[in-house]
């Protein structure tokens, strides 16, 4: 079997269009995400745009039980992922922490921290084993920065750099690659998911800035897969050019 992809929040955004970006390189692709429908129309696409073979698992990462029943379910010659990109995640309201959302931080906990770890676990054991693999996780600038009215979503990113760094140092023996991508401003369903809904909200978060697109991360991803054995680039922040940090952005107006 050819190489193994596994990608987490595959339905959209940054990691649907690492899952095009994966197999247009010719990896077989697991992705995963609670949208089995749109798991299925990417199958779909991308097995006849690239002839890629793909497993979907529709499941909720947020779960242990549903993350272990899923890849349970993975055929045996499935189950020996190459690359693990830890892509799932959200960023749940826009508070002060006085007044913030204890569904919105519990959302934003469960989700960018406990699903990697949840994934992870079960992914890891059997690099460890092979002695190769190449884990991703998809940070962001909120893990290096905080901003007001994010210090939740802020600290859930500030852990995601926490266990990259310590995923290195523990996987270090065992020829492990550890990368970190942190992206600033990219227009996806981000800020969508972020304001539940409000669509004006959303769009007002790029107004007067061409962010980042889901694709330039994905062209990042295959850089960073693409290096010679012998190299693993820790870490990679990236962000528009209107964007100099999570505080400052130069916004064109008409």
């Amino acid at each position: 079997m050819k190489s193994i992809a596994l990608i987490t929040g595959a339905t959209s955004g940054i990691g649907k269009a690492s899952a095009h970006a994966l197999a247009r390189l010719k990896y077989c692709l697991i992705i995963t995400g609670r949208r089995a429908e749109r798991l299925t129309e990417l199958k779909s696409n991308i097995e006849s745009n690239y002839g890629a073979e793909v497993f979907c698992l529709p499941f909720d990462i947020r779960s242990m039980d549903e993350t272990q029943k899923s890849w349970d379910s993975l055929p045996q010659e499935w189950k020996k992922v190459d690359i693990l990109v830890n892509n799932a995640g959200l960023a749940a309201g826009l508070d002060h922490i006085q007044t913030g959302d204890r569904n919105d931080w519990n959302q934003m906990i469960d989700t960018n921290i406990k699903g990697i770890l949840n994934i992870s676990s079960l992914v890891i054991p059997g690099m460890v084993e092979r002695k190769h693999g190449h884990i991703i996780n998809i940070s962001s600038i909120a893990g290096k920065q905080t901003y007001e009215k994010g210090a939740v979503y802020c600290a859930t990113k500030h852990a995601v750099e926490a266990l990259t760094q310590g995923m290195r140092i523990d996987l270090l023996p065992y020829n492990i690659k550890v990368t970190s991508i942190s992206p600033g401003m990219v227009e996806t369903e981000f800020s969508l998911v972020r304001f539940k809904g409000d669509e004006e909200k959303a769009k007002a978060v790029y107004n007067g800035i061409q962010p980042l697109k889901a694709e330039d991360i994905a062209e990042i991803l295959v850089f960073v897969v693409t290096r010679s054995p012998h190299v693993c680039i820790n870490d990679i922040l990236v962000m528009p050019t209107a964007q100099a940090s999570a505080f400052y952005t130069h916004r064109e107006t008409r």
